[in-house]
């Protein structure tokens, strides 16, 4: 059995593309790498290139019912993005507070320690560290 590959990319659907595009690409510090209309499917996707390869999308879909995410209903429950210690937890966090984005402060646990926040839309991210 082959070793189970990476993520190579997450994508969330928003329900106002310029403001989402604007937001993550300050979070990111980055432009959008790919930003068009699909030809199959009448959506349109913005994607962020991420370290390690990883992609980040926002689409928007034409037959959306514009309903809000809820991480209680079944799908998505939240996005960690992958902090190597709580050094750098620390100063994510600090970036939060200076973009003005509201997040629970630093939680630690047995298993790791975390700042949980939301974007826009209210779907749910974390910046994540391992414990140690």
């Amino acid at each position: 059995m082959p070793e189970f590959p990476p993520i190579a990319h997450v994508a969330v659907t928003v329900t106002d593309l310029e403001r989402s595009a604007r937001w993550y690409g300050e979070l990111f510090a980055a432009k959008p790498v790919l930003d068009e209309d699909e030809q199959i499917g009448g959506f349109h996707h913005t994607v962020f290139a991420l370290g390690g390869g990883q992609l980040f999308g926002l689409h928007t879909h034409s037959d959306a019912e514009g309903d809000t995410f809820d991480e209680h209903r079944t799908g998505l429950d939240h996005v960690a993005f992958g902090c190597r210690d709580r050094s750098e937890l620390q100063r994510w966090a600090a970036r939060l507070d200076e973009m003005g984005i509201v997040h629970g402060g630093i939680v630690d646990a047995h298993y790791g320690s975390g700042v949980s926040f939301r974007d826009p839309d209210g779907i749910a991210l974390e910046f994540f560290a391992p414990p140690g």
